[in-house]
């Protein structure tokens, strides 16, 4: 069970703020949530095998198609600078 001062620091480490008037119900949320964890933990998983990968099958895809077309000449004419086809920027850095 999660008291007070343990919610306090659940929420002091996890950056959270929980009003004063909250604590009892947060307390009870995750005190729930825990057992649920519990009751989980309890579940008989001997004879289920475990996933590699839970997509084991092959996914369809759609075709590889160009949808756009080339706009570069257009964003280019509107760059203050460019040279070979590359945006021309001040150095940052000498």
């Amino acid at each position: 069970m999660i008291d007070e001062p343990e919610l306090k620091q659940i929420a002091y480490l996890a950056k959270l703020l929980i009003a004063d008037g909250q604590s009892e119900k947060t307390a009870a949320d995750l005190n729930n949530i825990l057992q649920l964890a519990e009751k989980l933990a309890t579940a008989d998983t001997s004879k289920i095998s475990p996933m590699a990968h839970p997509l084991q099958m092959t996914q369809r895809l759609r075709a590889d198609e160009v949808s756009e077309k080339d706009q570069s000449e257009l964003f280019q004419s509107i760059a203050p600078k460019t040279e070979k086809r590359h945006y021309l920027v001040p150095t940052v850095i000498e």
